[in-house]
C-alpha cells in the first residue's frame, strides 16, 4: 500500500455550489490525519502553471456558506496533451505531492483518469461536482440540490407575474445533456410542461396541452425547458408555440449562470463534507482512479473509468409519469 504524506486539491470545470464545504473536508481530514495539503489555484491550468500554495486548518475558515470556489476553477485545454500532463506531473514532483483530490464534473474526471493511467505513482481521487446531477455511482453530486433550489425560487417570481398579466413563460434551465434541474424544479412549481434531452415532447402535444389550460380556464402557463432538449432553446419553442397558442401573452426567461451561484444549501454542505472526508480516507486506504458517492444515504466507491463509461443514469420514470399527471 502506498503511503500518502502530502495531497494537493483543485476544483475543475463549472464550479458547483458545495465545493467549498468540500474543500474545507479535505484539507482538515487530511491534517488531522499527519499529511500536508496544497491547494491547486485553476484546476489543471494550475497543475500546469505551478499555481499552488500549502494550506492549513486557517486556510478553510468561514467558508462553508460561499458560493463558486475559493480555489477558482478553469477548463484547460493543454492538460489534454501529452506536453501538458508531462508538465503538471513534474510540478506535482516537485512539490512532493503524492496524491490529488479532483472536484468536478466528466470533463474532470476525464483527464484525472488520463493522467492517473499515465502517471500511476500519483493517487487520484474524484468528488462528482457538477449541477447536472448526471455522474453514474452517485445519486445526488455536489451543487445539484443547491441549483434546483435556486431554479424553484425564481420560478415562483416568474409565476406571480405570469399570473397578474396572463402570460404563458417558457422557462429555460440548465441542463445539456440531463433534464434532472428541469424536472425537479418543474414538479415542484407546478410548471404545465417540462420538456426534456431524455424525453422527447411533440410541439403538437405541448401545444393541445396548453389549449387545454386555456380551456380549463388556467390564469396563465409555465413551461421548463432544459437547454439540452431536442426541439432547441426556449426562444426556439416558443416561436413555434406562439403562432398556434393565441390566448396567451408568449414570454422567455433563460435563467442561466443564475443556478451555478449563491450559497450551498444544507444538503450541499454536509454532501461536499461527507465526499471530501471519505475521499482523504480512500486515499489514505490506497485507493486510486476512484470516486467517491452517495447512494441510499450510504458513501460508495466507484472507479474513474466505470463512472464516465455507465450510462445508467437516468431520470425516474415515476417522477416525469407524475409530471404529466399534475400538470393537468
Amino acid at each position: 500500500m502506498r503511503k500518502i504524506l502530502k495531497l494537493g486539491v483543485l476544483t475543475s470545470g463549472g464550479d458547483a455550489p458545495g465545493m467549498n464545504p468540500c474543500i474545507r473536508s479535505v484539507v482538515r481530514t487530511a491534517i488531522y490525519n499527519g499529511l500536508q495539503v496544497v491547494g491547486i489555484r485553476r484546476g489543471y491550468q494550475g497543475l500546469i502553471e505551478d499555481d499552488m500554495y500549502d494550506m492549513n486548518t486557517r486556510s478553510v475558515s468561514n467558508i462553508l456558506d460561499l458560493g463558486g470556489t475559493i480555489l477558482k476553477t478553469a477548463r484547460c485545454l493543454p492538460f489534454r496533451t501529452d506536453e501538458g500532463m508531462e508538465t503538471a506531473y513534474q510540478n506535482l514532483k516537485k512539490r512532493e505531492i503524492d496524491a490529488i483530490v479532483v472536484i468536478g464534473g466528466d470533463g474532470t474526471f476525464t483527464g484525472a483518469l488520463r493522467f492517473s493511467q499515465k502517471y500511476p505513482d500519483i493517487a487520484v481521487l474524484g468528488v462528482p461536482g457538477t449541477i447536472d446531477n448526471d455522474l453514474y455511482g452517485s445519486t445526488y453530486t455536489l451543487g445539484f440540490d443547491t441549483a434546483t433550489n435556486t431554479v424553484i425560487e425564481a420560478i415562483d417570481k416568474i409565476r406571480d407575474t405570469a399570473d397578474a398579466h396572463d402570460r404563458l413563460f417558457f422557462i429555460e434551465v440548465m441542463g445539456r445533456d440531463s433534464g434532472a434541474i428541469a424536472l425537479r424544479a418543474g414538479i415542484s412549481c407546478g410548471a404545465e410542461a417540462i420538456l426534456l434531452p431524455e424525453k422527447e415532447t411533440a410541439i403538437e402535444n405541448l401545444i393541445e396541452n396548453l389549449k387545454g389550460g386555456q380551456y380549463n380556464k388556467k390564469s396563465s402557463s409555465i413551461v421548463i425547458v432544459a437547454e439540452g432538449d431536442k426541439h432547441g432553446g426556449a426562444y426556439d419553442i416558443a416561436k413555434i408555440v406562439q403562432k398556434e397558442v393565441k390566448f396567451y401573452d408568449v414570454k422567455v426567461t433563460i435563467l442561466g449562470h443564475l443556478q451555478r451561484g449563491g450559497s450551498p444549501s444544507a444538503f450541499d454542505r454536509i454532501l461536499g463534507s461527507r465526499l471530501g472526508y471519505a475521499a482523504v480516507n480512500a486515499l489514505i486506504a490506497g485507493e486510486t482512479q476512484k470516486m467517491v458517492g452517495l447512494e441510499a444515504n450510504h458513501i460508495k466507491i466507484t472507479s474513474l473509468e466505470e463512472a464516465l463509461t455507465q450510462h445508467e443514469f437516468k431520470l425516474e420514470e415515476d417522477l416525469m409519469q407524475m409530471a404529466e399527471i399534475l400538470s393537468i
